[in-house]
């Protein structure tokens, strides 16, 4: 099958001028660019006063479980993504030894939710992927193998630093999971069981990582007081280890901390000065979103979900809870101090009895059930066994802006995608395209698709992707620059963007003029054994 893009302006994300021109699809490559006649093809596109370009692709994606579930995922494909990076944030499906799947299915539901549907008896991310893979996939699907689940294997959930053996085991089942095709490490410093362990802990893991060429993706300890220190540690792990670092969603959170922005500039500069890769990715709304249990001080979590729940029903840990909320806890993130009751909202719940609190901030909850914001929020969590999702407000616009403006920067979604979402999850890529590009005219629209396709490509060594050249793989995005947006907002988010005319996965025209075919056109990407 041989499909022809005509006419189209074709931007191909190498920063190089756009121009105007014709590409040859032959199956799932592409075979040529140039002055080719509709002769050649089985299938022609018009792609007339529209700009064709490299599938975008998402770096910190949270559709681990839901990728299963519903493997279509026409909730990314609608922005134009056609590869995604799961695995984040250190807490994601596998490894996953058995003895584990309850309260790792409960820490794990308020970022990528919760489902019966599933056999989770899987294990191992070789196991993991292999389920993908018979299942099929709507588009590409990548895994980053997470630092939580490694220390959970290696040594449960408990709130200590590892011992030398038990760094060992991590370092052991790493190498496992990159022979399985991982394209490298993450972690969440701020999430549990990573947030109880120490640096020597990671640079061992990303030694490992290095030798196979891999990334170390990290949500550091802080993105607020100690924003600072917390950067000079990441870097630090990519100097002993020689393991590439990527940020995840780079932002600083609370005017406050605001001042930092300049030395955490800085420190991205010294350390490419030094010869260490450092590259970022950043979703384009000054305002975040995660699971609601981390409002809660880290010993909290000690042990999992159902420790945390017999703490969350004596009155005296709550205070204990309420009292290092107040004062805070020196490292540790505090979002109800940079964010406020007030600027947290409620996005998802498990449990229908409390769905009305979908959409209300902290405050309003309080107010709905008859209590102080402490005792709601917590009253929730413990309802909700943790299951709990939340959208916080920390940022300006400019400060998005700055950082999309680094070199190091590429785009990503980070989308939670249950109950009412963050619109990032709907609309990140086309805000790029159209706030930034067309209404800002902040950058050039070459820059900003080389940020959304090969700069991603190259940050997670995805290789055959992110740019239009003959022997690529064939996913290609065409986009109405005029009309291109995302539509939904933070009171109403579930709306797909407009001005993403056709995506193409792998040679199958998947959008076809803003109409959506249920094809299951990707493939999982297993990174290739380099050591």
């Amino acid at each position: 099958m041989k499909t022809l893009i005509q006419n189209g302006l074709i931007v191909d994300g190498t920063k190089s001028t756009p121009f105007k021109g014709n590409l040859l699809i032959n199956n799932d490559k592409i075979e040529k660019i140039g002055d080719i006649s509709p002769d050649e093809a089985d299938k022609v596109i018009d792609a007339k006063g529209r700009v064709v370009a490299p599938g975008f692709i998402d770096t910190h994606s949270h559709s681990d479980l839901q990728i299963l579930v519903n493997p279509f995922n026409e909730i990314k494909i609608r922005q134009g993504i056609t590869t995604e990076v799961l695995g984040q944030d250190g807490i994601s499906m596998a490894p996953l030894p058995i003895e584990y799947i309850s309260p790792w299915r409960k820490n794990l539901a308020g970022l990528d939710g919760e489902s019966d549907d599933i056999n989770w008896e899987y294990e191992t991310t070789d196991n993991y992927l292999k389920m993908m893979e018979e299942n099929g996939v709507g588009l590409n699907e990548s895994y980053l193998v997470p630092h939580g689940n490694i220390r959970m294997e290696a040594m449960g959930l408990d709130a200590r630093p590892a011992t030398d053996e038990e760094i060992q085991k991590m370092c052991e089942i790493t190498r496992r999971e990159m022979e399985a095709g991982a394209y490298g490490l993450s972690t969440g410093l701020i999430y549990i069981p990573c947030a109880y362990s120490e640096t020597k802990e990671i640079i061992e893991m990303c030694k490992v990582v290095a030798e196979y060429d891999g990334c170390f993706v990290v949500h550091q300890r802080s993105e607020a007081d100690t924003i600072v220190d917390s950067m000079k540690e990441v870097i630090e792990i990519g100097e002993k280890s020689g393991v590439k670092v990527h940020f995840s969603h780079f932002k600083v959170c609370g005017k406050d901390n605001w001042k930092y922005i300049p030395d955490m500039e800085r420190l991205l500069d010294e350390a490419q000065e030094k010869g260490i890769k450092v590259s970022v990715d950043q979703y384009p709304y000054a305002a975040g979103s995660t699971m609601l249990g981390v409002v809660l001080p880290p010993w909290a979590h000690s042990g999992g979900t159902d420790k945390l729940m017999e703490r969350l029903a004596d009155p005296d840990q709550r205070a204990k809870m309420k009292e290092d909320i107040d004062n805070g806890i020196p490292g540790w993130d505090n979002f109800i101090q940079f964010a406020g009751f007030d600027q947290i909202f409620v996005t998802s719940v498990k449990n229908e009895k409390n769905a009305d609190a979908v959409g209300k901030s902290l405050v309003e909850l309080a107010e709905m059930r008859g209590t102080d914001p402490y005792n709601a929020t917590f009253d929730l969590l413990l309802q909700e066994e943790n299951a709990v999702g939340m959208v916080d407000f920390y940022g300006l616009e400019e400060h998005v802006i700055k950082f999309l403006m680094r070199p190091e920067q590429n785009v990503c979604t980070d989308g939670l995608l249950s109950g009412k979402p963050h619109p990032r999850a709907y609309g990140s890529f086309p805000r790029i395209l159209g706030r930034y590009v067309r209404e800002q005219k902040i950058m050039p629209i070459e820059v900003a698709i080389n940020k959304m396709t090969k700069k991603a490509a190259d940050a997670m060594d995805i290789k055959g992707r992110g740019t239009l050249e003959a022997g690529m793989f064939a996913d290609i995005v065409i986009v109405d620059m005029d009309t291109v947006s995302d539509v939904g907002d933070f009171v109403d988010p579930i709306h797909f963007p407009v001005g993403i005319d056709y995506v193409i996965i792998n040679g199958n025209v998947v959008i076809e003029e803003g109409e959506y075919h249920h094809i299951k056109a990707g493939k999982v990407l297993r990174k290739p054994n380099k050591k």
